[in-house]
Order: C-alpha cells, then sequence, then structure tokens
C-alpha cells in the first residue's frame, strides 16, 4: 500500500506541474433537483453557488439576447457551448492529473486546441498544485466546485476555466468574480486556509486567452457580494417567516 509520499511522486510523474498533498479536501454528491444544482455534504443538503447566482443575477440581456437570435437558436448555441466547455475542462483535468486523455467527437477536438491554449498560457504560472475539481462548502450555507487550488505567482489561489463564444470585458463577468469569492471564502472557513487570489481563465474558439485576477481586498469585496447575493437567493425560496437571515458581517472573511 503506498504511503503519503508515494502517492505524491505518482501524482507528479509526467507531469509539468507538481502536485503537492496540502489539503485533506471532503468529497459530497451532486444532485439536479428540479433544474437546480444542490450538493450533499455529510447528510445536509446545500445549493450551489451557481444555482444562487442564478436565481438572483439581472436577466434582462438574457431575455432580449432571446428575442433577437429565437429561442431555438438561445437554446442551440447554449447547448453547443456547454457541450463545449464540459469538454475543455476534462481535457484541462486530465492534463494536471497527469492522465492520458483524448475526446475524437467533433466537439472534443473543437475544445482540444482551446484547453491547449490555457494550459500553455494560463497554468504557465502555476507552481503547485493542492485540488482539481474540488468540492467545496461553507457549512450550513452553501457549496460548489472549483476547478483549481494551486501556488500561483507565489499566492495561493483558486482558478476557474470558462469558454466563451466571444472576448469578454470585465464589466460583464461579475458573476464570475463573484463565484470564485464563494470558492475562497468558503476554502478558507472549512481548512483554515487563505486563499489569496482568484484566477478567471478564459479561451474562445479562435483561440483568444484571456485571464482575470482578483486579489486580497478586490477579492474580500467579492465576498461581501456573495453574501448579499445569498440573503437574495433565500428571501427568494422562503417567506420572511421562514427566511434565512445572512448578514455579512456575521461571516468570517478573511482580512488580509
Amino acid at each position: 500500500m503506498m504511503d503519503e509520499k508515494d502517492i505524491e511522486e505518482y501524482h507528479n510523474i509526467g507531469k509539468s506541474i507538481k502536485f503537492k498533498r496540502k489539503y485533506d479536501y471532503h468529497t459530497g454528491k451532486q444532485i439536479n433537483d428540479n433544474g437546480s444544482r444542490i450538493y450533499d455534504i455529510n447528510g445536509y443538503r446545500l445549493p450551489s453557488v451557481t444555482t444562487i447566482l442564478g436565481a438572483t443575477k439581472d436577466k434582462s440581456f438574457l431575455t432580449k439576447w432571446k428575442a433577437r437570435v429565437g429561442e431555438a437558436e438561445a437554446e442551440r448555441i447554449k447547448n453547443h457551448s456547454s457541450s463545449r466547455g464540459t469538454a475543455m475542462h476534462k481535457f484541462l483535468e486530465h492534463y494536471i492529473l497527469g492522465t492520458g486523455y483524448d475526446d475524437l467527437t467533433r466537439i472534443g477536438q473543437e475544445a482540444k486546441p482551446m484547453a491547449e491554449k490555457v494550459i500553455e498560457v494560463g497554468l504557465a504560472p502555476v507552481e503547485e498544485w493542492y485540488g482539481s475539481e474540488v468540492m467545496l462548502h461553507y457549512p450550513g450555507l452553501y457549496a460548489g466546485s472549483t476547478d483549481l487550488v494551486c501556488l500561483h505567482d507565489n499566492l495561493e489561489t483558486v482558478v476557474d476555466f470558462k469558454q466563451s463564444n466571444r472576448p469578454k470585458k470585465e464589466e460583464w463577468i461579475e458573476d464570475y468574480f463573484i463565484q470564485v469569492a464563494a470558492y475562497a471564502m468558503a476554502h478558507d472557513e472549512v481548512y483554515k486556509s487563505t486563499i489569496r487570489q482568484a484566477v478567471i481563465m478564459i479561451c474562445t474558439p479562435d483561440l483568444y486567452y484571456q485571464e482575470f485576477k482578483i486579489q486580497d481586498a478586490d477579492l474580500r469585496s467579492y465576498k461581501h457580494k456573495f453574501l448579499k447575493r445569498l440573503d437574495m437567493y433565500h428571501e427568494l425560496i422562503h417567506d420572511e417567516k421562514e427566511g434565512v437571515d445572512v448578514k455579512a458581517d456575521e461571516f468570517k472573511i478573511n482580512e488580509r
């Protein structure tokens, strides 16, 4: 039976990114409940970060876009993008784990060069990684899965991989920042870490790579924004008597 050192060395075989066993990550089960994603963590069912953000975001732009392109075309674009994103994530996950993988389907071959661009540019500053596809939760409140926890430019970092049909502007992706901030807050609470940075790595089908970072004070600001959205979420799903009153000042937010 392999000891921890043997396991660590096994993970590092054939990889350009060093694996370090720093955190003992908990596991749980992801469940789809009437179109909403929830997590079963130690017997507690928690709403996912993406479910919370999806329920509380401004949908006016999406409504206008669907009206412009038509419901059928909007659904086709959404499904294609989702499949391509899933395929890209699969390539990246296997690269990080150091396991061989290929996808010869049309969507797989479309996603492969996108993943290779993220590996070439986005993962170059990653010195070591601690977890891939990590299930995280803030006890009793919410859960989610972050794509990577690592040391990026000498800062402990959560990373989220995204694909996009076109380049993004920073003002368009506030929910991405809120999402990774929620993951960082959950990681710090459960694992007593000090996540100081979140990085969003985006690639388009024509291989245009973008990277967006938030650190320290900005990361704290987005944690507070998530808590407000969490408040909104509970107001939506409960009436006043049954609601859960979630206040930002009741949470432990790393003030470094």
